[in-house]
C-alpha cells in the first residue's frame, strides 16, 4: 500500500469539519487497507506508532525536522525557518519546498506504508550517541522520496501535529461501519478498546475476524484499561436519590490516580492518561510488591504526597514534583507518598470489571495487606444524607477533596473508559456556587495589551461535550495568572498552536491564537449564567443560549494528569447551573 493513499485521505479529512464526512472518508481508507497493515494505518492516523502505554514516541523536535527538510530539498535552514514563520505550519512549508526542491532523485521509488512505518519506528527507537544524526538521515531520506503532499503529513506526524481533527471515537465509528456492518457495532469495539487501550490491535482483530473478534477481548495484565469516570452532584440527598437510596462513599484523595499491574513480582504503573509512570514512582512499586498478596493483579489507587514527619497528606501540586525523568531519588526523599487503593479490576485470572462494585471491593480487601503507606480508601456504606454529609466533612478535614459515592446495585460494574452515574463526585468546591472549581480545556488565546503586551491577555476555555465529541467554549480567563505564568504561557502553549480553529472546537468568538484541545487547567468561577456568546450546552437551558462561567480565575493548577476528554463536561456544567437555581428557589 502506497503512503500516497493515506496522505490523499488525510488531505480530504482535513478539508472538512463535518464528522460524518470525516468518518466516511476514514471508512474508505480502512476498507482499502490490508489486514496486515490496518493496525499501522490506525496508529499513524492517531499520530503515533504504538498505543500510548508502550511509551515509544517519534519525538522529532522542530529544529531537527527543519534540518531534515533542508537536506531533502537543498534549501538552507534559515530559508525554511522564515517560511514557517509565515505559514505557521512546518508541514505546509515542507510541502512548498518539496514542490520546488533542487535536489531530485532520478527514479524515486514510491513510499509504501510498511517501509515508512519501519523508518519512523527506527527513528523513534534511536537513542544514545549518533541518534540525532540517524533520525535526521532517516527523515531526510523519507522526504527526498516523498511527494509534496506526502511530505506535509510525514512532517506533521513526526512532530506530533497531524491536525486531522479526529478523535479515537471517530476511528471506532469508522471501524464499526467498515467491518461491523454499521455504527450499532461500535459498542463491541468500544468495549474492546476500553479494556485494551490499543486501537491498532482492535482494528487488526476486526479486520481479520469480524466483529466477533472484538467481543472476545479480555482484560490483560500489562495493558491498562481506560479509567472509569464519575459524574458530580452537589448535595448528599441528590446523590443518594440518584444511587437508589444507598451508596458506598469513599474519601476522594487529592493525588494522582494510578492503575497498578502486577505480574511475576513486577509492578507497572499507568497514569489516568495511560502513560507508563513506573520509573517515576519506584517507592510505590516496592510498596505494592510487599502489600499485594496475589500473583497477577490490576488495581487502582490514588497516589498522594505526604509529610514525612507527620504523615499528613499534602496538596496535589506537591506530588507533581515527582513527575520527572531525573533526580528521582531526591524527589522520593523530598516528596514521599502514600497509596490509597479503591478498586480491583483483575485478580489471578479473574476479570472483575463485570462484577458489581461491592464484589470488587471485597476482593480488593482480601489481597491487600495494609500498612502505614498502603491503605484501602476510607469508606462507609450509608443511606443517610446526614451521615454522608458528616463523612464528607471528615474527608475535607483530613485533607481530601471530598467523596466519591458509588452505586452498590447488582449492575454496578466497572465501565472502563466511560463517565456515568454509578460513581458520583461530591467535592468541597461544590458546596458553594461561588467557589466552584472546574477543569477546562485551553482552545485559544487573545493577545495581551499594556503590561501584558507580548504575551496572552486571556485564554479561551472550553468544556467537553462527549456525545458530540467536541469542545464548546464556556469562558475567557485572564485573572489568577502570576507574572511568571504570563511570561511562560506562549512557550508553554507553543507545541499546541495551530493556524486555525480546531474542527472539534465550537466557538462564536474568534481567538487571536488557536490551540489543539489538549491542555487542561483548573479555574474557579463566581457563577454560571446564560450566554448568547458561549456555546457550552447551547439550546439546552434556553433556545439560542449557551452557558458561561462568570468571573473565572486560574487556580494555578495545570491538570497534567488529565486528557482533554477528561475535562469538565458540558452536561456537568448544566447540572451545576440547575443545582444553583434550586438553591435559589427558582
Amino acid at each position: 500500500m502506497r503512503y500516497s493513499h493515506i496522505a490523499n485521505a488525510y488531505e480530504k479529512i482535513e478539508a472538512t469539519t463535518k464528522r460524518l464526512e470525516m468518518t466516511s472518508l476514514l471508512v474508505d481508507l480502512l476498507r482499502q487497507t490490508s489486514e496486515e497493515l490496518i493496525g499501522k494505518v490506525v496508529y499513524l492516523t492517531q499520530g503515533k506508532l504504538y498505543p500510548d502505554f508502550v511509551g515509544i514516541e517519534i519525538g522529532i523536535a522542530e529544529k531537527l525536522a527543519i534540518r531534515a527538510v533542508s537536506r531533502a530539498t537543498g534549501y538552507n535552514e534559515r530559508e525554511i525557518k522564515a517560511d514557517v514563520a509565515l505559514t505557521g505550519d512546518l508541514g505546509v512549508s515542507t510541502e512548498r519546498f518539496l514542490k520546488k526542491k533542487t535536489q531530485k532523485a532520478f527514479f524515486p521509488e514510491p513510499l509504501d506504508v510498511a517501509g515508512l512505518y519501519s523508518d519512523l519506528d527506527s527513528m523513534a527507537k534511536a537513542t544514545g550517541s549518533g541518534s540525532i544524526e540517524l533520525k535526521t538521515r532517516l527523515l531526510a531520506g523519507l522526504l527526498a522520496r516523498a511527494s509534496p503532499q506526502e511530505g506535509k503529513y510525514i512532517i506533521r506526524t513526526v512532530t506530533g501535529s497531524l491536525r486531522l481533527g479526529m478523535a479515537d471515537m471517530t476511528v471506532l465509528d469508522a471501524l464499526a461501519v467498515a467491518f461491523g456492518g454499521g455504527k450499532d457495532a461500535r459498542r463491541y469495539l468500544e468495549r474492546a478498546y476500553n479494556i485494551s487501550s490499543d486501537l491498532g490491535r482492535v482494528a487488526t482483530a476486526v479486520a481479520k475476524q469480524g466483529i466477533e473478534a472484538a467481543k472476545m477481548f479480555e482484560v490483560s495484565v500489562g495493558e491498562p484499561l481506560r479509567p472509569m469516570q464519575a459524574e458530580r452532584l452537589s448535595s448528599p440527598a441528590e446523590i443518594l436519590e440518584k444511587l437508589g437510596g444507598r451508596c458506598m462513599a469513599e474519601f476522594k484523595y487529592d493525588g494522582e490516580r494510578i492503575q497498578a499491574h502486577k505480574r511475576k513480582g513486577q509492578i507497572t504503573l499507568f497514569s489516568r492518561r495511560l502513560e507508563n509512570i513506573t520509573d517515576q514512582y519506584p517507592d510505590a512499586c516496592r510498596m505494592l510488591v510487599r502489600s499485594v498478596q496475589a500473583e497477577e493483579v490490576i488495581v487502582e489507587a490514588e497516589c498522594v504526597a505526604v509529610d514525612a514527619d507527620t504523615e499528613e497528606m499534602r496538596p496535589f501540586q506537591e506530588l507533581m514534583h515527582r513527575r520527572r525523568k531525573y533526580g528521582i531519588k531526591e524527589a522520593m526523599e523530598e516528596y514521599p507518598i502514600a497509596l490509597f487503593l479503591f478498586d480491583a479490576l483483575y485478580i489471578d485470572g479473574s476479570d472483575l470489571t463485570l462484577k458489581p462494585y461491592l464484589v470488587r471491593r471485597g476482593r480488593l480487601e482480601k489481597v491487600i495487606e495494609q500498612d502505614g503507606r498502603v491503605r484501602i480508601a476510607q469508606s462507609i456504606l450509608t443511606s443517610d444524607p446526614e451521615e454522608l454529609e458528616q463523612f464528607f466533612e471528615n474527608a475535607v478535614e483530613t485533607g481530601c477533596e471530598g467523596l466519591v459515592c458509588k452505586s452498590v446495585a447488582k449492575d454496578a460494574v466497572y465501565h472502563a473508559g466511560t463517565r456515568g452515574w454509578l460513581w458520583i463526585k461530591y467535592k468541597r468546591d461544590y458546596k458553594s456556587d461561588l467557589t466552584d472549581s472546574v477543569d477546562l480545556v485551553v482552545v485559544g488565546a487573545f493577545h495581551g495589551r499594556g503590561k501584558r503586551a507580548g504575551t496572552y491577555g486571556a485564554l479561551l476555555l472550553a468544556a467537553y461535550a462527549p456525545e458530540q465529541d467536541i469542545f464548546q467554549t464556556v469562558t475567557k480567563c485572564g485573572t489568577g495568572f502570576t507574572d511568571e505564568d504570563l511570561r511562560d504561557l506562549p512557550e508553554k502553549m507553543k507545541a499546541h498552536h495551530i493556524p486555525h480553529r480546531h474542527p472539534r472546537v465550537h466557538s462564536k468568538l474568534k481567538a487571536d491564537v488557536w490551540f489543539k484541545p489538549e491542555v487542561v487547567i483548573e479555574i474557579r468561577g463566581a457563577e454560571i449564567t446564560l450566554s448568547p456568546i458561549h456555546l457550552c450546552a447551547e439550546d439546552i437551558i434556553r433556545a439560542g443560549s449557551g452557558l458561561a462561567i462568570r468571573f473565572p480565575r486560574f487556580t494555578g493548577n495545570y491538570r497534567l494528569d488529565k486528557a482533554a476528554e477528561d475535562a469538565t463536561s458540558a452536561e456537568q456544567i448544566v447540572g451545576m447551573y440547575r443545582s444553583r437555581l434550586k438553591k435559589l428557589g427558582s
